[in-house]
Formats: structure tokens, sequence, C-alpha cells
């Protein structure tokens, strides 16, 4: 399914809506009939279909609430990389430093295990330990990302919009922040795809997602082949979905300059 088998007489929007519409149904459909499918497989993959059903789920639900938390905490970061003030460009630059810096296991470790030592009381769970360390370590590579946009947006714009007499919330919402997020949106929904596969690695403080469902499974079975082939696969099938997802939304607000 790809953008370029729609007639060309439909307008961009049109083809960009349908591709991400469909992109969508397909999503859906995966996850509700993944179960399904897997059981008519042979052992040790059909007794257990149920269970990659659910871990494929909660991979996709990490994924989403993660990469939300990630987008809010760059669009944050950025602005605070270029605002006026030093302190704010001091603390966002060593969050970027400290989080692009360590391994995105240790983050999930330290999030688990050593944060509640630090805060008294901060008990997370696996799942909400996990989208904070995932959503802190995204949200370092999304500002690098919209600070890029933001830098690449022609100073002269600014200066325009502020002779108009605009304000400068009014300028960095209406002029500057519309073309910067255009220019990011590549690396955005890049990060947002790789994190998908990054959140494998919240099977190490137990959360029951795919890589957890295919490492219990084959723990027990001593099937290896048939187990990880099949977490391998199922990974591939979201992170495709998920990409046709992206490039019709990058087409949609046509980032390479292309008109209809």
């Amino acid at each position: 399914m790809r953008i370029a088998f729609w007639p060309r007489c439909w307008s961009r929007q049109r083809r960009s809506n349908v591709t991400l519409v469909l992109a969508v149904v397909l999503m859906v459909l995966t996850l509700v009939l993944l179960g399904q499918l897997l059981s008519f497989l042979p052992e040790p993959i059909g007794s257990n279909a149920q269970a990659f059903s659910a871990g494929a789920r909660i991979t996709l639900w990490l994924t989403l609430v993660s990469g939300s938390l990630g987008l809010v905490l760059g669009t944050g970061t950025a602005l605070a990389r270029t605002s006026r003030w030093m302190v704010l460009r001091w603390v966002a630059g060593f969050y970027i430093w400290v989080i692009r810096g360590t391994p995105l296991l240790v983050q999930i470790l330290f999030v688990y295990f050593a944060l509640p030592i630090l805060v008294p009381g901060l008990n997370l769970p696996d799942f909400a330990a996990a989208v904070l360390a995932l959503g802190l370590n995204v949200g370092a590579y999304n500002a690098e990302a919209v600070r890029a946009g933001l830098l690449a947006v022609p100073r002269g714009q600014t200066e325009a919009a502020k002779a108009l007499g605009l304000g400068r919330l009014h300028v960095i919402a209406d002029v500057v922040f519309p073309q910067a997020f255009r220019i990011a949106l590549p690396p955005l929904v890049n990060n947002f795809v790789a994190l998908l596969k990054d959140s494998s690695l919240a099977y190490a403080i137990g959360v029951v997602e795919l890589t957890n469902v295919g490492y219990r499974i084959q723990s027990v079975t001593f099937q290896s082949v048939a187990t990880l082939s099949t977490v391998a696969v199922t990974y591939l099938l979201l992170t495709t979905l998920l990409t046709q997802i992206s490039n019709s939304v990058e087409y949609r607000f046509d980032v390479e300059g292309r008109n209809p």
C-alpha cells in the first residue's frame, strides 16, 4: 500500500488521508486478528497465540504513550534550548547531554530501581517506569530535531511578524513553529518508529511486552528459532504499518517541498 498507487487526479490531501486511514485500519485489524492468525501455526506458537497478541498490544501502547510524552518533552526542551535565558538553555543542554550519552537500558533500570530511592514514595509500576524512561530518552532526540527546525526558519520571517505587531508568543505559535514542525517532521517520525523497537528493552524490568513474551515462551519450550522468529516477524509487521502511517503524514504536510 503506497500513496503512488492512488489515482493521480486525487489531491495530495485526499491521497494522504486515504492512505492514513487504511494504514490505521490495518494496524487495528492486525492487533485484533493476530492471536487468531498465530493460533493456526504449529507448537509452540499456536498454543501461545494470545500471549503474543497481548504482548504486541502492550508494545504498541507503550510506544504510543511514551512517544507522546517524548514529543511534549522534546518540544519544551527545544524551546528551552533556543530561549534567551541562559539557565533554561543550560538545563536543557544538560538533560540532552545526559540522555544521549547513556544507554537506554541503563536509563530504564535507573528509573525503575534507583529513582524510588532518590525520591522516597515514588514507586512506579513497571509499565509507568518504562513509559517515563522511554519518554525521557526519545524526548532528548526529539528536542534536537525540533531545535534544528526552529533554527532553519529564516530570521527575516520572525522580524517581519514582529514588525506587523505580533507578540512573541504569536510569532512562535503562528509563524515559526508551523514551519519548524514541517522541517522536523521526518526525524520526529523516524524517532517514533525506532521507539517501537527500543520498547523491547522494557522486558528488563518485567513489562510483559512482545520481547518478554517471546523470551518466556522460548525459555519454557526451548524452541528459540520458532519463538524468536515469530517475535521478529511481528515487530516487522508493526514497524511496516507504523512507517506507512508516518509516510502518509509526511506526504500530507509536503515535507519534500513538492506540490500536488
